[in-house]
């Protein structure tokens, strides 16, 4: 007969993660907010105040008087979790609980669950055992997979293209969507504030998991940072030794897409301004002065117009034969506008390049 809790390494829990109800992790909201298991949910044993306040007194009073007093929180927040969530749950339910390091927090929670007399599994190492294994796979997991990587410089459709690409059923790794980034200097998206990095990372590691190696994976050229987040250094690697396909767009429909992508900045003109001048370095105070202007007299148009020509087209030509080793023998899209039906069209023709030549598609 199974002895529970059941303790688990995270391989094991990966493996067999279908069985499990119910994921819950019990460390603070805060820790929670910053990373957690795909579909976890936040059941904290002690909260933000309470876990400092415990370790506060661990290091200044002593090891005894602060589980001593971190128990007691403990067991009042478990019961009340166990009242307000787990009332309705039958006997078949079956949870995997873990914490930080999987010691006492997640240890309580599945011991008394368990008393109880449910199915409980803890996972041995808690949180940071599955941090190594979402780690080791963005490090040693991609060497079998198929890239093809979407280039073009900025404005070229890229994002709407990898999107249709999706709603066509191809693999698509959009990583500017999961940074919450436009992965340019005026990228910030409205009301959407970037994850944490170790966030962005289980993001990835979860969206690699639903793909097959058999097929290939399509996604956007990248530079080394998407906003605040860095790309790990595996993946980059990856995209960066793999096939191109070249998105060619004319510069008008180029202006045209980016003055929607971007008209927040027609209500926002401060914030506008706030991130042009972060390219004062580059460009001189008195081109970002004349950019501002633009932006205060709402010629949204002409602003981009200049940025693209003068800013971002150079440091694209500079960067992307460098940095992408096949980008000289990128096949080639051709699009004239940006039209739901043009983005349809040129995915089209992409996923025809995988099906006359899979290699070298």
């Amino acid at each position: 007969m199974m002895k529970y809790p059941e303790l688990l390494d995270f391989p094991e829990v990966f493996k067999r993660r279908a069985e499990f109800d119910t994921i819950i992790d019990v460390r603070s909201p805060a820790e929670f907010a910053e990373d957690h298991i795909t579909s976890a949910i936040n059941c904290p044993v002690l909260d933000n105040e309470e876990r400092i306040i415990v370790g506060t007194m661990y290091k200044q009073v002593g090891s005894f008087e602060a589980k001593r007093l971190g128990a007691a929180l403990v067991a009042k927040n478990i019961g009340r979790h166990i009242e307000n969530f787990f009332q309705d749950k039958p006997r078949d339910w079956k949870p995997l609980i873990y914490c930080w390091r999987g010691g006492n927090r997640s240890g309580a929670m599945a011991h008394i669950l368990a008393r109880i007399g449910w199915p409980v599994a803890q996972l041995n190492g808690g949180y940071k055992a599955y941090r190594q294994f979402v780690n080791q796979n963005l490090s040693d997991g991609l060497q079998q997979l198929q890239w093809r990587v979407l280039c073009g410089p900025t404005g070229s459709g890229k994002s709407r293209c990898l999107q249709t690409l999706a709603g066509l059923g191809a693999q698509v790794l959009d990583l500017e969507q999961i940074a919450a980034h436009r992965g340019s200097v005026l990228g910030d998206i409205p009301e959407h504030a970037q994850p944490s990095q170790k966030k962005f990372e289980s993001r990835i590691f979860e969206q690699l998991q639903l793909f097959d190696e058999q097929k290939l994976i399509y996604v956007e050229a990248e530079s080394k940072k998407i906003g605040n987040l860095r790309v790990p250094e595996n993946l980059m690697q990856a995209m960066r030794a793999s096939g191109c396909i070249q998105v060619h767009l004319p510069l008008e429909k180029r202006v045209e897409l980016l003055v929607e992508e971007y008209a927040h900045f027609m209500h926002d003109t401060e914030s506008l301004n706030k991130q042009l001048h972060f390219l004062t370095a580059l460009h001189g105070k008195e081109k970002i002065s004349g950019w501002k202007q633009m932006a205060q007299a709402g010629e949204l148009t002409q602003l981009v117009k200049e940025l693209l020509e003068q800013h971002y087209d150079p440091a694209y030509g500079k960067s992307i034969a460098r940095n992408f080793v096949e980008y000289a023998k990128a096949r080639q899209i051709e699009q004239n506008d940006i039209g739901e039906s043009d983005f349809y069209h040129s995915a089209r023709q992409i996923l025809r390049f995988a099906i006359q030549n899979p290699i070298d598609a």
